[in-house]
């Protein structure tokens, strides 16, 4: 049995971005298992795939802010003999970044990576020992598929993409929901990303004519002021309480679409193979874009500038998808 270690710390599309390169890597070697070291506001993400046996949480973004505490250090201190405590006949860094590559120089085994011409950060290439080209033109999800098959040795040509959830990790949810409903995921990273607030109005009171209702998840101040305003549009609304990834994975697993920006959420509807709509007001999906399981039968479809601007027709478009 071979074990492996992904560097894959952050953002939570990347993340998810990552798991259809597991699926690829089990298809041919069914008797490796994985590692994985992420960020610990991500850590239950990668342990939907069956094939992930230990999650090792690192708290980069928080240790930054206390870079002179000595409870920082300890920790520090703390996860990298955690890190070296197993030996591994790959470290896969997938990130490709210095902080990413600097995880990788830390633990027991051959480091592979991006080459430095095909890294966000061309340095970061120089620690590793075997290093691959792969196109920045290509899909994230692609390229991860790409980098984990030319480390281990395997083509991906023939596979369908397959993010390989286990939905039994997070179906126990006691929080009661509507019976037919959509999550409209609102918030986003950027506010120029964001949909205006009128066309959700508009969604929501066309939504709630065919008796759908809707659910609001939210994640900051923000998104929460905002989500509440939107509560006061139709009856039909439902503001979620602050909630984790497993709790958020189980409402949109029942859900009968979503529709969103762009924003890590998306990424595990298209996962969980739920039909819907991802809006791209000021940027392009063509390389993070969401991308469903290719033997779905539910349609999920990216919108990007002036398609986005017209409620109405963003609205009908949702309804056509989730049979509305």
């Amino acid at each position: 049995m071979r074990k492996i270690l992904i560097i894959k710390t952050s953002s939570l599309g990347d993340v998810i971005h990552m798991l259809p390169a597991i699926t690829d890597a089990i298809h041919y070697h069914p008797r490796l298992t994985f590692d994985w070291v992420v960020e610990e506001g991500f850590a239950e993400a990668p342990a939907w795939h069956p094939a992930i046996k230990n999650v090792i949480p690192v708290a980069i973004r928080r240790w930054r802010k206390h870079l002179f505490n000595t409870t920082t250090w300890q920790e520090i201190g703390a996860f990298r003999q955690h890190l070296q405590a197993a030996q591994y006949d790959a470290v896969i860094d997938a990130q490709g970044l210095v902080k990413s590559a600097l995880l990788a120089w830390m633990a027991q085994g051959k480091r592979y990576g991006y080459d430095r011409n095909s890294i966000r950060e061309p340095i970061a290439s120089l620690s590793y020992q075997r290093t691959f080209s792969v196109s920045r033109q290509r899909h994230a999800i692609t390229r991860n598929r790409l980098l984990l098959a030319h480390a281990l040795d395997y083509t991906i040509e023939s596979l369908p993409l397959n993010y390989g959830v286990a939905k039994t990790h997070y179906l126990h949810l006691a929080l009661p929901l509507p019976k037919r409903y959509i999550v409209a995921l609102h918030g986003t990273s950027r506010i120029d990303k964001e949909w205006p607030e009128s066309c959700w109005r508009t969604l929501i009171q066309a939504l709630a004519q065919h008796d759908i209702h809707i659910l609001l998840p939210w994640g900051n101040q923000r998104e929460r002021e905002r989500a509440g305003r939107l509560l006061q549009t139709n009856a039909n609304v439902q503001v979620l309480p602050r909630s984790s990834l497993n709790d958020l994975a189980a409402i949109l697993q029942g859900a009968i679409g979503v529709i969103g920006m762009d924003t890590g959420l998306m990424h595990i509807a298209a996962a969980l193979d739920k039909p819907g709509l991802a809006l791209y007001p000021a940027t392009e999906p063509e390389l993070t874009g969401i991308l469903g399981n290719s033997n779905s039968h539910n349609r999920l479809e990216n919108l990007s500038g002036a398609e986005t601007q017209d409620a109405a027709a963003v609205t009908r478009r949702l309804l056509e998808l989730i049979g509305g």
